[in-house]
């Protein structure tokens, strides 16, 4: 007799392979059996309407910090994600001599917007050594799995400090060091490695995080120790506008360690067009059977602009400076007065005060790329819909109707600025990759940036909008959008126990009414430790998850079971 046999589901496996329809046995943690009417069990699930798929396996995530305190890791298993990756990016908390540990969250606050606050708060510190901090997590008890790669800012750091910190180039001696380290994580249960050599990650202002200017023979001594150790995915992200000339070092990387090595494949406004290239340059690797893979995104990287959050077309104005301390309540009723709203809205004031920063210009006054959220979220809007179209039609200010946005639903409106992945104004180019063999599902940063992108939904992104809802081009087929989440994220990272709905897998598994499925506006929420601020986002259809044969949500609400664990290493294919 099975332990639990759910029934009459739509069971899209994982696979690719077309659904169909049949009974799940489980017994304990695993899968024992898939296909027809099976025998009842202890618990019978009755699925019937529903589809049924394996938990989604999100494997670029920034919960280093928060999987040392939420057992949940909200919002990613409101998504249905059983299994997580973090220590991407190059950030993370380990290795850390006590005296680093500050500086550490200082960095992981610059790049990833992460409150320094939450995170000293948050974080009880019980290690100094990768390992450690790996048997740390592992104490705890969670609901879903979750893995660990090494960060090369905090490797970097641990073994030259201040002359890490500067950028000294590192010596034969730090070089060994570091290598030294690396097999150790490795060998401790790291799922790989990540660095960033993009100059948009910085901290403390204007200082790049360790790493970001590495030499060759750091870079390739480090990744030739994950091929002597035998596993591990090597995560790079980099310049956007420039990654071609990364792609040689990196195949060699891949070549060389025969090993996956993932880079941040994204489409930007200043160069559109060269994802076409480095789609062209994976065919050629996939040809030779080198293991290299963009990671991409299934949306746009939004920001999310609100009077709450980090990002606003106003942060330049200097009367917002008086406004941004005020309690809410005051901030919104300061908002209302129309002459705040008349100085705010001052276009010549706002220009001067972005003059001298391109980028801040780009972010305050790109209206052609704002979009108002709304209560149903579109993140496929057309032009028409954009601040500078609606001022053109209106006779407005693109300020005045920017600001009646943010003012809407009590001050808390939302205005959508998809920053990459939207040159075309459309997401075409992403219809492309996602459905090329080397390219890999990613870039949805749980836990990160936390006033001004909330991506972490994109799991449910990938089968409401891809495989069902799209109007401005064609759909997905819904096996695809289960397989590349699911599958190939966790064959990628050696993950061969999870991903596909077939006897001896593990039993993660969701249960959705896909008619239903949909994703609420994101909103603020003071949640975090020491009261701190982040955008969250739910979704609705989500019937129940099961992490390792428990249910670990049910209608949307928390079970209180806790069946995950720390993932050490590859996991083996069942036999």
């Amino acid at each position: 007799m099975f332990d639990t046999t759910i029934r009459g589901g739509t069971l899209v496996d994982g696979s690719g392979q077309p659904r169909f329809t049949g009974d799940i046995g489980i017994v304990g943690d695993r899968i024992a059996a898939v296909g027809g009417k099976l025998s009842p069990g202890v618990r019978d699930i009755d699925a019937s309407g529903a589809i049924v798929t394996p938990g989604w396996v999100d494997v670029h995530t920034h919960y280093d910090g928060q999987a040392t305190w939420d057992p949940y890791l909200s919002p990613s298993t409101d998504h249905g994600v059983t299994s997580v990756v973090m220590g991407n990016c190059g950030v993370g908390f380990a290795p850390v001599r006590a005296d680093r540990r500050d500086w550490l969250i200082s960095v992981m606050e610059g790049v990833e917007d992460i409150p320094g606050t939450v995170l000293a708060e948050g974080i009880q510190w019980q290690w100094e050594s990768f390992p450690e901090y790996l048997d740390a997590l592992d104490k705890m008890p969670r609901a879903l799995d979750v893995g660990a790669q090494i960060p090369h800012s905090a490797l970097r750091t641990y073994v030259m400090g201040e002359r890490g910190i500067t950028h000294d180039e590192a010596e034969p001696a730090d070089i060994a060091a570091m290598v030294a380290l690396v097999r150790e994580g490795l060998r401790a249960g790291a799922l790989g490695f990540s660095t960033s050599r993009t100059i948009i990650h910085k901290y403390q202002g204007r200082k790049y995080p360790p790493g970001t200017f590495a030499s060759p023979d750091e870079i390739l001594g480090l990744a030739h120790a994950m091929g002597e150790v035998g596993h591990g995915v090597f995560q790079m992200t980099s310049n956007h506008a420039q990654m071609e000339t990364e792609v040689p070092w990196l195949t060699q990387v891949a070549r060389d360690n025969n090993l996956p090595v993932a880079f941040a494949l994204v489409q930007t406004d200043l160069t559109p067009h060269t994802w076409k290239r480095l789609l062209a340059a994976l065919d050629e690797t996939h040809a030779a059977n080198i293991p290299l893979y963009g990671a991409v995104a299934g949306r746009p990287a939004g920001i999310l602009m609100a009077w709450l959050g980090s990002i606003q077309p106003f942060m330049a104005h200097p009367l917002w400076a008086q406004l941004a301390p005020l309690p809410w309540a005051q901030k919104l009723t300061r908002l209302r007065d129309p002459q705040v709203r008349a100085k705010l809205t001052d276009m010549a004031v706002m220009q001067g005060a972005a003059q001298y920063d391109a980028r801040l210009a780009y972010l305050t006054q790109g209206f052609h790329k704002m979009y108002q959220l709304g209560a149903e979220p579109d993140y496929e809007p057309a032009q028409e819909h954009s601040v500078a179209s609606i001022a053109q039609r209106d006779g407005r200010s693109p300020l005045e109707v920017v600001y009646d946005m943010l003012m809407a639903d009590d001050g808390k409106g939302i205005v959508y600025f998809p920053s990459f992945n939207y040159a075309y104004n459309d997401l075409s180019q992403l219809h492309t990759q996602l459905q090329h063999p080397r390219t890999m599902m990613s870039l949805a940063d749980g836990g990160a940036h936390c006033g001004y992108i909330c991506d972490v939904s994109m799991p449910t992104y990938m089968l409401s909008h891809w495989a069902r809802d799209r109007r401005r081009g064609p759909t997905l087929p819904l096996e695809l959008m289960v397989k590349r989440q699911t599958h190939d994220t966790a064959r990628i990272y050696g993950l061969h126990d999870r991903g596909l709905l077939q006897p001896g897998q593990l039993a993660d598994i969701n249960l959705i009414d896909f008619d239903r499925l949909a994703l609420p506006p994101p909103a603020v929420a003071f949640d975090l430790p020491a009261g701190g601020r982040r955008l969250v986002q739910s979704a609705r259809g989500y019937v129940a998850t099961m992490k390792s044969g428990q249910m670990i949500m049910q209608g949307g609400q928390r079970t209180g079971a806790l069946p995950g664990r720390l993932i050490r290493g590859p996991q083996r294919a069942p036999a």
